[in-house]
């Protein structure tokens, strides 16, 4: 289900941010094989040449996967390695979304940092080759599916180390041939709520902020996307936070469930496809 909100088209120009990276020199960004990529045209851009919005850029966690309850098992089993209590479950939500080393001393006070680094990378690891982690499900495969068939560019912005996020990079994993690049702590100068979590990747595409659109699950994912001019689509298929947790200034539209995405950006980008004869 898509709910509009059509508020957010009428709040700002989306046109005048520009971003602080200079478009050449040190802004780049994974793609799947860790290269440096950017944007081209592609023969369905061609077709679509008319078309708003050229790129989806996804969030991760509890957006492309959900992961909030398995990131709480996996990090009370690295507590409970260190000889440590668990997180309270409401401790672990309210600290949600936050960067994993930021949260981690409000979820677990007086915590050894780096040994609890340590640890959780050999978890994390254990998690993902168990299936535990990080499983990207086949709907949502299939919506990434239908971006890249129409001439769209799919990226991945999420505030996760590249350690946390280095599996997803590999060129055998699932998103490999869907994913045109990734952008995350380690090559991004800011973090999500701050508009200039997106300066690398407007930099490094050439992309203008209103023909992107952002999918996130928290209101700081709207935050920045709305402050960096990017559309803004909020995923509440965790559950964990409902509509009236966000400034509606900011959000284009909710979906229930991931998939939903492909007709949200639909309504956003109501383009009739141009000859291409």
């Amino acid at each position: 289900m898509v709910v509009p909100f059509g508020s957010a088209r009428e709040r700002r120009s989306r046109t005048t941010y520009r971003p602080t990276v200079a478009p050449e020199g040190s802004a780049h960004f994974h793609n799947v094989t860790g290269a440096t990529s950017s944007v081209s045209r592609t023969d369905s851009e061609e077709v679509y040449a008319g078309r708003v919005i050229r790129a989806v850029i996804v969030d991760v966690d509890d957006t492309l996967c959900l992961t909030q309850a398995a990131a709480l098992a996996l990090e009370n089993e690295v507590l409970a390695e260190m000889g440590r209590p668990p997180i309270p479950p409401h401790v672990h939500l309210s600290t949600w979304g936050a960067p994993l080393l930021d949260a981690m001393p409000i979820r677990s006070p007086g915590l050894d940092l780096a040994r609890f680094t340590a640890l959780h990378q050999r978890a994390l690891e254990r998690h993902v080759a168990d299936g535990r982690l990080d499983v990207v499900p086949p709907e949502n495969l299939r919506a990434l599916d239908e971006f890249v068939l129409s001439g769209r560019k799919v990226f991945l912005l999420t505030s996760r180390t590249e350690a946390e996020i280095r599996h997803m990079l590999a060129p055998d994993h699932v998103l490999a041939t869907r994913i045109s690049g990734v952008y995350h702590a380690g090559n991004m100068r800011f973090r999500k709520p701050d508009p200039r979590a997106f300066d690398e990747l407007l930099a490094s595409t050439g992309l203008p902020p209103a023909q992107c659109v952002y999918v996130g699950d928290s209101p700081g994912d709207a935050l920045a996307a709305g402050g960096a001019g990017l559309h803004f689509i909020g995923c509440l298929q965790s559950r964990i936070r409902t509509p009236a947790d966000f400034d509606p200034r900011y959000v284009d539209a909710f979906v229930d469930a991931f998939p939903a995405i492909v007709d949200a950006v639909r309504q956003l980008d109501p383009v009739t496809p141009v000859s291409s004869g």
